[in-house]
């Protein structure tokens, strides 16, 4: 196989679907049977652990949500480095402390693994459309071994360097922004509401003029529609952005819109809305900015 995904929720899924649709070799493993039983309706390969995918592929795409799950799916009873896999690559899409990632790293060369820091950005759609964007971190000569597999996944590839950890470093400070441009976007149209505009209105104008974003566009459209259904889930930019304000906190930056929007966030999680989109911010700035539920 070209490649195994370890991990098909939602981006997961929408890479291998577009690695099968292009006619690469794809297999995969996840803890839950309905996702196993989805990724087999559409002919890829499914393992049941990721121990017996190693066995399958040279490249193992780990698409998990934190860094424990990482450590489960690599290191665990049933993990990737329980069966031969010397000479194997690992590539790390997760968004995750830099420091994990390099821990993470450290431990899988000294097993014989090569690795690559990639974390991923766009959602789902652009996943299985191929044009998500990848953060790129590693050495040339594993990352050339890969190139098709990499190609067929992205034309948005951003090659950062050969330091591992680096990925996770531009990941999380492009979630930063995009985190704080999500709260921005639903504070102001709580304002507009409050003052009785009108905020379908509102939203346009500003989708046209100096104020747009992209997440002002993808997210407020959904949410004044009452479309709530996560395409991404409120606590996985909970957990981005938490990680991006504790990496500025360690590099001695102070980040006073990263630290409100990361409250704001919290108080999302807080009202019950973890599972619903992001977009449920505008939940608690509708109703007051102190995070009290409807």
């Amino acid at each position: 196989m070209k490649a195994g995904l370890i991990g098909i929720g939602s981006m997961g899924m929408a890479m291998a679907l577009n690695l099968h649709r292009k006619g690469l070799q794809v297999c995969a493993h996840d803890i839950r049977p309905e996702a196993m039983q989805a990724a087999s309706a559409a002919g890829i390969a499914v393992y049941v652990s990721p121990a017996d995918l190693v066995q399958q592929t040279n490249l193992m795409i780990v698409v998990v949500v934190n860094a424990k799950q990482v450590i489960e799916v690599l290191f665990g009873e049933t993990g990737v480095t329980r069966a031969p896999c010397e000479g194997k690559t690992v590539m790390l899409c997760p968004t995750i402390a830099p420091e994990d990632t390099l821990a993470i790293a450290e431990r899988l060369t000294s097993l014989g693994l090569a690795v690559i820091d990639a974390p991923i950005s766009g959602g789902p759609v652009r996943a299985e459309a191929g044009t998500m964007s990848i953060m790129l971190a590693g050495a040339d000569k594993v990352i050339a071994r890969h190139q098709d597999v990499l190609d067929a996944l992205s034309d948005k590839i951003f090659r950062l360097g050969t330091r591992i950890g680096d990925g996770a470093r531009y990941k999380l400070v492009n979630n930063l922004l995009a985190g704080i441009n999500l709260v921005a976007a639903a504070e102001v149209i709580a304002l507009g509401t409050r003052l009785g505009l009108d905020p379908q209105q509102l939203l346009a104008l500003m989708s046209a003029s100096s104020g747009q974003s992209m997440m002002l566009e993808d997210r407020m459209t959904r949410a004044l529609a009452n479309d709530y259904a996560p395409r991404a889930h409120a606590h996985i930019l909970t957990k981005d952005v938490a990680l991006g304000v504790a990496m500025a906190e360690k590099a001695g930056q102070k980040m006073p819109l990263a630290s409100y929007t990361l409250e704001i966030f919290k108080a999302t999680l807080a009202c019950g809305y973890d599972s619903l989109d992001d977009a449920a911010v505008l939940k608690i700035l509708l109703n007051d900015q102190q995070g009290v539920a409807e």
